[in-house]
């Protein structure tokens, strides 16, 4: 199947947010080494990725939200289906089924972009001022030859760490600046990549279903290790995606997680303190409640104790009726 038109699309795009800083009045040329009309084009290519995924954003949280509350009931099936994998396996299918929870939702949105990261990294593989072909994918030779000038620090955003020298030469690169700006731009790509899965991870809990539970450590050790390979042949301008991408998530997470945090778990609600000494004055006037102490309410007065009688007092007899006050 051709990809033409994921690359078309991301052309368009990327001129669209070009022409648009263009017209605003961010330089074309370069300030500090840096054409930031192309560099803000690439950070808002992320942007509009996003908004668009931003449905699908909610619906991996929420598939997410099933699936934590889904675990006790895979712990029971864990429990009972014990060394018979593959009838256990069934009844897992059949429960997230039944409960309309999807453990991939959780990998969608990344998934999702994978072929917007493909057509950039396409794309920007082409910026090659030697091409003769500048004009496909809706390029005219201008924009095409003022990307492939674009740089940022002074290394060309279709440099990369693993750059040829002959690579080099035609972008008029040098090229232990371009594996300075490449490599460190890698580590925070490696970094934040971490980060986003460590972020969600720690906020959800880790999951009890092996399967899941596999998928989240491949998300958070498995890919940023194979970024330190790839990354070597990206373009910087990708990596300028990636970074921004990771960056947008983080914030995008944290805001979901505090306006719709995931469910208590039991063992988070369980109060042993409590039940081992229920009479404890209620707090009040704080979120967390580090105010005042509110007194603790009256007790009802039980009829005094009758004392027993003093030593070398004469027994009284109950029987008469105050005999002490009618001798007197």
């Amino acid at each position: 199947m051709s990809l033409d038109w994921i690359y078309y699309a991301i052309s368009w795009i990327l001129l669209t947010w070009h022409s648009a800083w263009d017209a605003v009045g961010v330089p074309v040329g370069a300030v500090i080494g840096t054409n930031f009309a192309w560099i803000l084009a690439i950070v808002f290519l992320v942007v509009t990725v996003r908004v668009i995924l931003f449905p699908v954003f909610v619906k991996q949280i929420k598939s997410q939200r099933a699936m934590q509350a889904l675990q006790p009931k895979v712990k029971e099936l864990q429990e009972k289906h014990k060394g018979d994998r593959e009838t256990l396996q069934k009844e897992m299918m059949e429960l997230y089924r039944k409960e309309k929870a999807n453990p991939l939702m959780g990998c969608l949105p990344m998934f999702l972009q994978i072929p917007v990261f493909l057509g950039l990294f396409h794309v920007l593989r082409r910026l090659d001022p030697a091409k003769q072909s500048k004009e496909l994918y809706g390029w005219t030779a201008s924009q095409f030859d003022s990307a492939s000038n674009a740089k940022i620090f002074t290394a060309p955003i279709a440099g990369k760490f693993g750059s040829t020298a002959d690579e080099l030469a035609r972008l008029g690169a040098n090229g232990t600046t371009v594996k300075v700006i490449a490599g460190l731009l890698v580590l925070i790509m490696i970094a934040t990549t971490y980060l986003t899965s460590r972020q969600m991870i720690l906020k959800t809990g880790w999951a009890e279903d092996p399967q899941q539970r596999m998928i989240q450590r491949l998300m958070l050790y498995g890919i940023p290790a194979s970024l330190l390979i790839s990354g070597a042949i990206f373009p910087i301008g990708v990596i300028i995606y990636w970074v921004t991408n990771n960056l947008f998530t983080l914030g995008q997470q944290q805001w979901v997680l505090r306006k719709f945090p995931p469910p208590v778990t039991a063992k988070k609600t369980t109060a042993p303190a409590a039940s081992r000494n229920p009479v404890q004055p209620a707090k009040s006037g704080g979120l967390f409640g580090r105010g005042k102490s509110t007194p603790p309410a009256p007790v009802k007065a039980t009829a005094p104790k009758v004392a027993g009688p003093k030593p070398g007092a004469k027994p009284v007899n109950p029987k008469k009726n105050r005999p002490a006050k009618r001798q007197g």
